[in-house]
């Protein structure tokens, strides 16, 4: 991911089983499968039998308990991290104004999709160990840029689960989340000074580059 790697490459999340681990690598492999058809809508709709096809080609077969665990666990770290980036005073005055609800959305997102898992009989999935590397909350611009590339990150990662989600429930909640997610990298990129609104459509991102940036995350 070049200058836009999170967390400059090195592992922040540890799970408690093997099991964990592997599910949310699967899921997060299947972000690139997703992206291909979410940025292909603009040209038409995908049907069910193309995601079907993808899901199989891909070897590949996800509930929406699943998808929405693999959610969770983003969840988790990006409410983690803005508790610990707030708790550090890097920001003042209008930046701290415009964080510190990114920091109370991503704690409500938490608890929705918890308590999503549970009522469609699932069990939310625990959260993993997080610790991060040496340097990530010393200075203003460390904490922003690290929010800018892991924003962009769980931006693809709902925008390509969105054509996977089979209940129109789960779907609706899941792109009311990515519409919020969108929202906070934009105002992030404002305050580096960088573009906010980059391109016309959201990125489409292959399964290994989605891989490549997901898998350093995890020790």
């Amino acid at each position: 991911m070049g200058s836009n790697e999170v967390f400059g490459g090195k592992p922040v999340l540890e799970f408690s089983t093997g099991l964990q681990r592997r599910s949310f690598l699967k899921y997060a492999g299947m972000v690139g499968v997703g992206a291909g058809f979410v940025a292909g809508g603009l040209l038409g709709a995908p049907s069910a039998g193309a995601v079907t096809k993808a899901r199989r080609e891909a070897g590949l077969a996800a509930t929406d308990v699943d998808i929405l665990n693999y959610a969770l666990t983003l969840e988790y770290l990006e409410a983690d991290f803005y508790a610990m980036g707030l708790q550090a005073g890097l920001l003042t005055d209008r930046e701290l104004e415009l964080v510190t609800p990114i920091g109370d959305h991503e704690k409500q997102h938490v608890a929705a999709v918890t308590a999503a898992v549970s009522s469609f009989g699932g069990t939310p999935v625990a959260k993993p160990n997080i610790t991060y590397p040496a340097g990530t909350f010393d200075s203003r611009d460390s904490f922003l840029k690290n929010a800018s590339a892991f924003e962009e990150l769980g931006v693809t990662a709902y925008h390509g689960q969105v054509p996977l989600i089979q209940s129109l429930e789960v779907l609706a909640a899941a792109a009311s989340i990515a519409g919020v997610e969108s929202r906070h990298a934009a105002v992030v990129a404002s305050l580096l000074g960088t573009n906010p609104f980059p391109n016309p459509i959201e990125k489409n991102a292959s399964m290994d580059t989605v891989l490549a940036a997901v898998k350093p995350l995890i020790a």
